[in-house]
């Protein structure tokens, strides 16, 4: 057993990390109060985005005859993290992680050659952002009761319905649309739709104002008889579910790839505070309550990076992972809150200041209990993969 990594791996993860904190990181780049306006105004950092296209991160897992880099889930994990140590806008990343593991990842395994050639080059550019339309207004953590329908007439599907708390919905030039077409096989009746921006009926609202992920814009969608060839069905008729969970387990290892890099930053930043900030005569780290906080920061750190990479190694090697993506979503992002929490307290009142910007991190984290299924439904994935 081996948990090193390798020399090239460790080269590709620092090569990320470097990028990220030259081009993504307004600190580095001497343009501070940039980042803290973004967040201010709900602005998407656009520049940053077409960044990382220019850069390779959007083309990560694609093949190289789609002009991607063909890397594994283990370098994605890898990227993923080294980016969130790195970069503080996780809005930016998490636009970035909607477009890459939720609609490049099942393009990739569930498209036709005739879908993929058509989107995959464009969207590793940059050029055409893609979004995933699953949740709606009664539909959430029981993603499969969907009511957004898919009527056959004439040859065509006519998809009826809304859809809301979408992510890149209102940059997004392409929509992955889940919708039933027989509501009484109820999952089992769930299709996946292309459905392009521009095409008649398909509305996207404006972008809704969200607690943290500022910059990521999301929003919400309403379909009203939007016409969709049979070609545009994403794999078979009635298979959305598969597409659903196969998405899910590699977003449920990338994106929370990211939170553990945010976390990382939080850890070495908090560290040099404690060290600094002189309470009492000398510095707080010294002290014992303190300490114990930052020591569980780090066993945080340590233990996500394991089940993370648990996962990322799995997946690899061409094997399910759906109890441990489910156990790694569920600590990483308790874990995440409870550090960010952390990291303010230990700042006190400077702590709770926006513009000392440790307190965005708290309204970011909250966001990782919800999304990617709820923390109580991965509890259930849990109970129920254990036989309960």
């Amino acid at each position: 057993m081996d948990f090193a990594l390798s020399e090239e791996q460790a080269a590709f993860k620092k090569s990320v990390f470097d990028f990220a904190k030259k081009e993504l990181d307004p600190r580095g780049a001497g343009s501070h109060s940039a980042m803290f306006e973004r967040e201010k105004q709900s602005a998407f950092f656009e520049e940053g985005f077409k960044k990382c296209a220019e850069f390779g991160i959007l083309s990560l897992p694609i093949p190289e005859e789609y002009g991607g880099l063909g890397r594994d889930v283990i370098d994605c994990t890898l990227a993923m993290q080294a980016l969130g140590e790195a970069c503080p806008d996780s809005g930016l990343l998490f636009t970035v992680s909607s477009h890459v593991f939720t609609c490049e990842i099942p393009l990739l395994l569930f498209g036709s050659a005739e879908q993929k050639q058509r989107y995959l080059p464009r969207m590793v550019t940059g050029e055409l952002i893609g979004c995933h339309a699953m949740s709606e207004p009664e539909a959430g953590s029981d993603a499969f009761s969907i009511r957004t329908t898919a009527e056959l007439r004439d040859g065509k599907y006519y998809l009826n319905g809304s859809k809301t708390f979408i992510s890149n919905a209102p940059i997004a030039g392409l929509f992955l649309v889940f919708a039933t077409t027989d509501r009484k096989k109820g999952w089992a009746g769930v299709t996946g739709f292309l459905v392009e921006r521009g095409q008649k009926g398909l509305t996207v609202g404006k972008p809704l104002d969200k607690m943290g992920l500022k910059t990521s814009p999301t929003g919400e969608v309403t379909l009203e008889d939007v016409e969709v060839d049979p070609s545009m069905i994403l794999g078979r008729k009635g298979q959305g579910s598969a597409i659903f969970n196969a998405e899910m387990e590699w977003e449920r290892s990338c994106l929370f790839a990211i939170h553990l890099g945010t976390m990382q930053r939080q850890l070495a930043t908090t560290v040099a505070y404690v060290k600094d900030r002189k309470q009492f005569g000398q510095s707080i780290g010294s002290f014992q309550a303190v300490s114990h906080k930052i020591a569980d920061m780090r066993v945080r750190i340590e233990l996500g990076e394991l089940i993370l990479y648990k996962v990322a190694w799995m997946k690899s090697r061409g094997m399910r992972a759906s109890l441990e993506s489910a156990i790694s979503k569920l600590f990483v992002s308790e874990s995440y809150v409870q550090s960010s929490l952390d990291a303010v307290q230990l700042r006190g009142g400077y702590g709770y200041m926006s513009e000392y910007e440790v307190e965005r991190d708290v309204r970011d984290a909250i966001g990782s209990r919800i999304y990617s299924g709820t923390n109580e439904i991965q509890k259930n994935i849990i109970a129920s993969l254990l036989g309960l």
